[in-house]
């Protein structure tokens, strides 16, 4: 069972998704919270596998939760829910270590789906603002504000990992790259495993970081 917290300062976006969420059977909703001070108390009693969390509330906000969560509970994986003018927001909170990020008003399917993706240890960033995403990265890279990650180490990947990490900083999920490559998921899987371990980062969103970081999301696929 998927055990998730919802984090909203608007009591019924929290009620309308505990609701979608818990048509599933693998899902649970075992807590809400109106801010992130809310949040972080009621991690103290128990921690949720995901947290869903908006990132405009009032006091403790959802970049700065996010930042706190990590760091005490880096086991809690947290999707942050957006709309489309709040990119400053979104880049801070994945810089932080959230595992991705969703525009409010998704289908319940998207939603379910993005839940079990980031249990599995993977990303979820919207495909319709994923070109935004590498755009502000690249702009946030050329002012120096993002310095969790280090663009170097492209010389320690394989070919075919240069090439899926070029792919996962535009934004492509695995199946993208595989139909791009021609290559198995499964192969991808691993290509974006062994990548991660020899530039020593924790996920597929700080590779996406990393890869506009180094330039190399800007390069064509190697041959």
């Amino acid at each position: 069972m998927i055990k998730v917290m919802i984090a909203d300062d608007q009591e019924l976006i929290r009620d309308s998704l505990k609701i979608v969420l818990e048509q599933n059977e693998d899902m649970q909703v075992t807590a809400l919270a109106s801010d992130g001070e809310e949040c972080l108390e009621k991690l103290k009693e128990q921690q949720p596998d995901v947290i869903l969390m908006d990132v405009r509330m009032p006091g403790l906000d959802g970049v700065q939760a996010t930042r706190l969560i990590k760091a005490r509970y880096p086991g809690v994986r947290i999707i942050v829910l957006t709309t489309f003018d709040e990119d400053e927001y979104v880049f801070n909170a994945l810089k932080y270590g959230a595992s991705g990020y969703l525009l409010k008003g998704v289908s319940v399917a998207e939603l379910s789906q993005a839940v079990r993706t980031v249990v599995s240890g993977g990303a979820m960033i919207n495909p319709e603002v994923a070109g935004k995403v590498v755009k502000l990265f690249s702009q946030m890279a050329q002012k120096g504000s993002l310095t969790e990650t280090s663009p170097s180490g492209a010389e320690k990947l394989s070919r075919t990992e240069r090439n899926i990490a070029q792919l996962v900083g535009n934004g492509l999920s695995n199946k993208e790259v595989a139909v791009k490559l021609s290559l198995s998921e499964g192969t991808v899987r691993n290509g974006l495993s062994s990548a991660l371990a020899k530039l020593d980062l924790r996920d597929r969103t700080q590779l996406a970081i990393w890869a506009v970081q180094s330039g190399l999301a800007a390069e064509g696929l190697d041959s």
